[in-house]
């Protein structure tokens, strides 16, 4: 059974959620497998630590464990309690319990067989008659919660992503067509494991800032430099790309704050086509530059450029 999420992260119960988000950061910062590939115990703590703050997070699941509704792990707590009280059920040795009355604690019955019996599918029990219940299932392993940061580049051209799991081990992730900061993976069976089997494991994915795109929607988005005379006579130059460099055609007698468009060049949608890249041209004009000061003696532009300005 996990351990209460609130030691886990080392706060109070009364914890505000700001408390609870930054124990969280330091903690993951901390133990987070990346940093700590020859620490495989760190490696489960930042599990422990992800799941903890997962349920506390959540403001209804948080509500719920308050209350002893759902255990740690955000499963429903015991439906039988602590057991029958009076003279129902004592404890007996090893985590079984007998029967005050009619069995001695040395007897050891287990509870399982017991409620097997009753319900059906116990060992040795009444099998599918009874009350016409069906055993229960062993359970799973419990759930893992990851989170992945990928570059703004990458989530555009959907590439290949490296995760490392809780175990150590690394798996190629292929991102989703469509892939936004947010979205949620699933990978079935990579959870902890458990009688029934492992759990799944959740990755939702972060995707990073970049220095100089900008993401509008299923758009990109660009701040390109030229200098005055490309601008002035118009030139090819390269401007970057998601996936590479490109040649871009500068119209002659652009000004700064032209748009231009690169069709199919933005963010992968849910339907397998892309967005565009729009870049917008900025004139860098030198300082100090005594020949273009020169060339440009006696030359005045007469055109009222701030005429729909209304000054």
């Amino acid at each position: 059974m996990a351990a209460d999420p609130y030691t886990t992260l080392g706060v109070p119960r009364g914890a505000s959620e700001k408390d609870i988000k930054s124990a969280y950061r330091k903690l993951a910062k901390e133990l987070h497998p990346d940093t700590n590939k020859d620490n495989p115990a760190a490696a489960a703590r930042f599990n422990d630590v992800t799941r903890a703050y997962d349920l506390l997070s959540d403001k209804a699941k948080r509500a719920q464990f308050d209350r002893g509704e759902i255990d740690a792990e955000g499963n429903p707590a015991n439906p039988f309690g602590g057991g029958f009280g009076g003279g129902g059920f004592g404890g007996g040795p090893g985590g079984q319990r007998g029967f005050s009355g009619g069995f001695g604690q040395d007897d050891g019955i287990d509870i399982e067989d017991i409620f097997g019996g009753i319900f059906g599918g116990g060992r040795g029990g009444m099998g599918g008659g009874g009350m016409g219940g069906r055993a229960r299932a062993a359970p799973r392993g419990a759930s893992v919660n990851y989170r992945l940061a990928v570059p703004l580049t990458d989530a555009a051209e959907l590439k290949t992503q490296r995760i490392t799991l809780s175990d150590g081990k690394t798996i190629d992730l292929k991102l989703p067509a469509g892939v936004e900061d947010g979205t949620q993976m699933r990978l079935a069976g990579k959870g902890e494991q458990g009688p029934g089997g492992p759990g799944d494991a959740t990755v939702t994915i972060q995707i990073q800032p970049h220095a100089f795109f900008r993401r509008d929607g299923d758009d990109l988005r660009l701040d390109l430099p030229i200098t005055l005379d490309e601008a002035l006579a118009g030139t090819k130059v390269k401007a970057p790309t998601s996936a590479g460099a490109v040649m871009l055609s500068v119209p002659p007698g652009s000004s700064s704050g032209k748009v231009l468009r690169l069709k199919g060049r933005g963010m992968t949608r849910k339907d397998g086509s892309r967005g565009d890249q729009f870049i917008t041209l900025q004139i860098v004009l030198p300082e100090n530059d005594a020949d273009l000061l020169q060339r440009l003696e006696g030359w005045h532009d007469g055109r009222d450029v701030r005429g729909k300005l209304g000054v």
